[in-house]
């Protein structure tokens, strides 16, 4: 697979935007009430005007699939194994997840349940297909502890620690120099 592609496949950029939702350097989370997130899944296209209307348990859910997420991201960029696959489960299974074969023989992956929890579930579609193909470890989420950001690594030998080598990469190294200096 090359690695030069301009977006990620399998339309991770939609999981990166999830995980991106929180930005710690501001601390602006934009799904941390029932409107922001009927918004930002609107603006996604994950649901319509006439989906369904998030709660706030909802919006606890969706919180927590996004922190499980960062958390299988952040064992991707530190090569650890993967982070606690269990609330990804969860989420998969309350929404069904599953494959669904049409009359042509096609297979996709999408869920059956309606309403919220098939909304987070279809948040997973794009995991379920990078996972088939190796592409689901290139998604990362950025080793500076205040950054945390979600990225898609294109290094050729998917290496990449940080969102941007230039900025949070360089921020890294500088600190580090200098805690060998007072040393």
């Amino acid at each position: 697979m090359p690695v030069s592609r301009d977006t990620p496949p399998h339309n991770l950029d939609l999981v990166i935007d999830f995980v991106n939702t929180l930005d710690l350097e501001t601390g602006v989370d934009r799904i941390a009430t029932p409107a922001g997130l009927r918004a930002w899944l609107r603006d996604e296209g994950q649901i319509s005007d006439a989906g369904p209307a998030p709660d706030a348990a909802d919006v606890t859910e969706a919180i927590a699939l996004r922190e499980a997420l960062r958390s299988v991201l952040l064992a991707h960029t530190r090569g650890a194994a993967d982070g606690d696959g269990g609330p990804l489960e969860r989420v998969a299974g309350r929404g069904q997840l599953a494959a669904r074969f049409a009359p042509d023989g096609s297979m996709r992956i999408a869920p059956r349940a309606d309403g919220f929890p098939g909304v987070l579930a279809g948040l997973l579609v794009p995991v379920a297909y990078a996972a088939m193909d190796g592409t689901w470890q290139r998604v990362k989420a950025c080793d500076a502890a205040d950054c945390l950001e979600a990225f898609y690594d294109q290094s050729r030998n998917r290496s990449g620690r940080w969102c941007d080598m230039a900025l949070c990469g360089n921020r890294t190294k500088v600190r580090s120099y200098r805690t060998r200096q007072t040393r």
